[in-house]
């Protein structure tokens, strides 16, 4: 069997507003959650509660990817200005 080898060469990775995108999704989870908690009972008795919850985590796993794509983003604007890193390295 031969080894796969590509063709072309990777594309570089696209880099748009991380910190706007990651926040638009987490704002989506939110409201997805909202909408659907007035129908919890419904939820409920049909056993599709976990899509509550589902919504729930989506925003709280958000939050902590806005945190870190604000670090992310601090960090490279550091690295590009040529400051040392906070950490000390």
């Amino acid at each position: 069997m031969t080894k796969w080898t590509p063709k072309h060469e990777a594309p570089p990775p696209l880099e748009g507003n991380v910190v706007a995108t990651i926040t638009g999704g987490t704002i989506v989870w939110f409201v997805l959650f909202l909408v659907q908690l007035p129908f919890y009972g419904w939820y409920d008795d049909h056993g599709h509660l976990w899509w509550l919850w589902t919504c729930l985590a989506g925003g709280g796993l958000g939050l902590i990817g806005i945190w870190y794509v604000r670090a992310r983003e601090a960090a490279l604007r550091r690295a590009d200005e040529g400051h040392p890193a906070a950490d000390g390295g």
